[in-house]
């Protein structure tokens, strides 16, 4: 029987590194035995989770991880933005990944090196040392469609110049105020930056794809089309990590509350607020939310937390959510009915019965969970590709509903507490059970997709199949 071992290096953010280690699980588990991961994983200061994390999957049978030694992260001449930032500094590991994966290779020949979205810079290494690459892409199909064809447009085209933009990877075209944040403000958030990560990923071999053919059959089948002429194209998921930080987290304490209060709330009567682990919320706009949620009139859960403090840092708690953060008695005016709370595991609290919705930021890793626990999305995206997701999800695939799909950050106007009043008595109601029902048949069919003969395990099939046949 043959054995293959392979090696996977992802961007060092949760949001990147858990899928892709919950990928290397799925690898694994497939045909247990016959494929090893070597995970290596890239420290960052800003990003202090990222070693409890690794930590506590320490102990997952033939998967191993390796600490690769930090380097000095690029001077702030070097870059303007988050993404610059992060693929300066992940490129500059090059010589010592290469160094890494020499040593590996020399007990055991590698059957590939799997890269994300942002570790490009890789490809080079793999390329050197004769290792067969593969793009890991923990994002929607659509979204690579779509950053790919930006990589097609003359370099003087001004993405947010037309009304719409038409893109083969959406069925519908995509108005200007959908558009990611870096096609708006370019220098500000690096738009050359992800056109260039995109330029790369035709040189792989092939990418997986964080999807199932069930939730984005019209995207797919573009990407899979000759004129688009890429590698194969290897739609695995859903991915998901189902354990959460539940387990590990520095809080755990204030989960167990959290769960506790939750058990005590009548089934599907609960809409959760959380925002992501970059998302944070000024005080206007907590004003804002704070006012709709009581004018909704649902039981609510709100995980809070405010604006980072400097840049390349990430939200934190707030140090006192007490009255003066908002409106004048509505604390104990929702004492009965809401818990408002700093950081929560958020896929044990979409995996409750009490939880009948979720107005979320969209992110991908996001809105895979509240697909596979049948929790229907309000959406508000506010940064990254969210806003692309979210009008998949309303849009394209009438999955969610609306509270916006433009983002914060472009400098707009606050979300004012008429839409959020709106948008959960819309979430909350669902059209008569309409949308909770929609949204429970693709729960079903993401699991089907994972079962033997489901698509998504021929996808990965396939995949270990070409793996096996590289050693």
């Amino acid at each position: 029987m043959r054995r293959a071992e392979v090696a996977i290096i992802a961007t060092p953010y949760m949001g990147n590194l858990v899928p892709a280690v919950e990928f290397a699980t799925r690898l694994i588990n497939h045909h247990p035995g016959r494929i090893a991961v070597a995970i290596l994983t890239i420290s960052m200061p800003q990003m202090p989770l990222i070693e409890d994390y690794v930590q506590s999957r320490t102990s997952i049978e033939h998967i191993r991880f390796i600490q690769i030694p930090p380097v000095d992260p690029p001077p702030p001449d070097q870059y303007d933005s988050r993404i610059e930032f992060t693929s300066l500094y992940i490129g500059n590991h090059k010589s010592i990944v290469k160094q890494t994966l020499k040593t590996l290779s020399a007990s055991v020949p590698l059957a590939g090196l799997f890269v994300d979205m942002f570790c490009t810079s890789m490809i080079d290494v793999a390329n050197d040392l004769d290792i067969p690459c593969y793009l890991f892409f923990a994002s929607p199909a659509a979204y690579l469609g779509f950053v790919l064809h930006l990589t097609t447009l003359p370099a003087t085209e001004s993405v947010d110049s037309a009304n719409e933009l038409i893109v083969p990877s959406y069925a519908k075209p995509i108005p200007s105020y959908a558009l990611p944040t870096f096609c708006i403000k370019k220098d500000e958030f690096g738009y050359s930056t992800f056109v260039s990560h995109a330029l790369r990923y035709k040189e792989t071999k092939g990418i997986i794809v964080n999807t199932f053919q069930e939730l984005e059959p019209y995207s797919i089948d573009s990407l899979s089309s000759s004129y688009m002429d890429l590698p194969p194209i290897y739609p695995v998921g859903p991915i998901i990590d189902h354990v959460g930080p539940a387990k590990w987290h520095s809080n755990r304490s204030r989960h167990e509350k959290t769960i506790e209060w939750l058990d005590h709330q009548p089934e599907l009567s609960v809409v959760f607020l959380c925002f992501g682990s970059m998302g944070g919320l000024n005080r206007a706009q907590v004003r804002e939310i704070a006012t709709g949620l009581e004018r909704a009139g649902y039981r609510f859960l709100w995980a809070l937390r405010e604006p980072a403090k400097e840049n390349l840092k990430l939200p934190n708690d707030y140090e006192h959510l007490d009255e003066s953060l908002f409106p004048d008695g509505f604390i104990d005016r929702t004492a009965e009915i809401g818990l408002i709370c700093g950081w929560v595991p958020q896929v044990s609290v979409l995996a409750h019965k009490a939880i009948g919705g979720f107005v979320s930021h969209c992110g991908w890793n996001s809105v895979l969970e509240s697909i596979s626990y049948s929790v229907p999305i309000a959406t508000w995206p506010l940064y990254a590709e969210q806003q692309l997701n979210a009008f998949e999800m309303v849009r394209e695939l009438g999955l969610s509903v609306e509270i916006r799909l433009d983002s914060r950050d472009k400098g707009g106007d606050l979300v004012l507490k008429e839409e959020v009043e709106r948008g959960v008595r819309e979430l909350m109601d669902g059209g008569d059970g309409k949308l909770r029902e929609k949204v429970k048949e693709m729960s079903e069919m993401s699991k089907k997709a994972l079962m033997e003969n489901g698509s998504s395990f021929r996808a990965a099939e396939d995949l270990i199949n070409i793996l096996l046949s590289n050693v």
